[in-house]
């Protein structure tokens, strides 16, 4: 399983159209193999929130990047003074995941040599 999230700050007095875009947006995201579930968050900190996707592996997400439908998606209406700066890409395989009925899966691949140090 593999995540990928942005972060994006909103402008406080933006947050309900940056709502309303995201609930009007066609995500495509049906038509990408290997695409989990998406969810956007809203966080209990004003402006702040995140789009979180789940992709079957790291190769399904990447091909969706590189896909007419992801170019497509993000060619959507225009987020001029809605967000207040560029969104924060965050990218993890999962290394355990557990499911109700005790169904639990663990990755034993090494880490990537290579990663990115932190970004702050």
């Amino acid at each position: 399983m593999f995540v990928a999230m942005n972060r994006f700050r909103v402008v406080p007095e933006r947050e309900a159209d940056w709502e309303r875009i995201w609930k009007e947006r066609e995500t495509h995201l049906q038509e990408a193999p290997g695409f989990v579930q998406f969810a956007l968050l809203r966080s209990d900190e004003v402006g702040e929130y995140i789009s979180h996707s789940i992709w079957l592996d790291r190769a399904a997400f990447e091909a969706w990047t590189r896909s007419d439908a992801f170019r497509t998606s993000h060619a959507q209406g225009s987020l001029e003074g809605v967000l207040a700066g560029p969104p924060e890409l965050g990218l993890f395989q999962a290394v355990v995941r557990e499911e109700p009925g005790g169904q639990r899966e663990l990755d034993d691949s090494a880490p990537a040599p290579d990663r990115q140090g932190p970004r702050h």
